[in-house]
Formats: structure tokens, C-alpha cells, sequence
């Protein structure tokens, strides 16, 4: 019999119930794919507004409101002293985002996400006073966050 590894051939939500755990399994041991309603649903929904003529995906759609405030306040070039600050957080809470905005947009460090902003529009010299953030990069910040 196949390892464990081999049979998980699907995505289920953590809620389900016995009885589907158990049919999910067995379609698995049959080499069948296994997809959840509500997520095959919003795969379908996604995989079509991305394709839809004129659309083009929101590179900031896995962002929380919160982590969108402070990716836009990155790319002003405020520290995480400043951004906890404006935003009536504790810094830890700050590097918290900091960190899942990393992640989520597979970003190295908070250079990175300056730009990124930038580049996607999340930041316009109008809104930020800024020249750009190269100036950024050129003032020695070393990224850490």
C-alpha cells in the first residue's frame, strides 16, 4: 500500500465531518482528486476573473486591511516605531505585519516591499512626497525589519 503522503490527493476544509473524511480517503486510494464545494467554488471564481479580458490579478489580494496600511506606510519610508505610531499599535504588532507581508507577497526584506509598492501603484509621489524608493535603498537601509 502507498505511504500517506501519496494519498493525499485533494483539499478539505478542517470542519468536515466523518463521513467525508472517510469517502475523501477512499477516492483518494483510487488515484481521485478530492476538492471541498466551497473551495472548488472560489478556485472557480478566482481562476475566471483572472482570465476575464482587462483583468489584471491584485497583487495585494492576500493582504489583511491592516497589513495594506502598513506595506503603504513601508514604502513612505516610515520605521516601525513611526508605523505603530500612526496606526496606534505596539511595534511588536508592527513586525508582526512586517513579517506576514514578507510572506505573503514572497518579498526578502522591507526594501523589497518599498519597491514592490511602488512599482504596483500602492504609493504614488503625489500621495507620498516621496521622489522614489531608491532613495530608500541608497540611504543604507539594510531592510531588517
Amino acid at each position: 500500500m502507498p505511504d500517506w503522503f501519496t494519498l493525499v490527493v485533494g483539499l478539505l476544509l478542517k470542519g468536515i465531518g466523518p463521513d467525508e473524511l472517510a469517502e475523501a480517503a477512499r477516492a483518494a486510494v483510487r488515484g481521485e482528486a478530492t476538492l471541498n464545494p466551497r473551495v472548488a467554488a472560489r478556485l472557480v471564481a478566482e481562476m475566471r476573473s483572472a482570465g476575464a479580458p482587462g483583468h489584471a490579478p491584485n497583487p495585494f489580494a492576500e493582504l489583511s486591511a491592516r497589513e495594506h496600511d502598513v506595506l503603504r506606510l513601508i514604502a513612505e519610508r516610515r520605521s516601525n516605531a513611526e508605523i505603530a505610531e500612526q496606526l496606534s499599535l505596539s511595534e511588536k504588532t508592527v513586525k508582526g505585519h512586517v513579517s506576514n507581508i514578507l510572506g505573503k507577497l514572497h518579498l526578502a526584506d522591507r526594501t523589497q516591499a518599498a519597491v514592490f509598492a511602488w512599482r504596483e501603484g500602492l504609493v504614488r509621489r503625489d500621495q507620498a512626497g516621496q521622489k522614489s524608493p531608491a532613495a530608500f535603498a541608497r540611504r543604507g537601509h539594510t531592510g531588517l525589519h
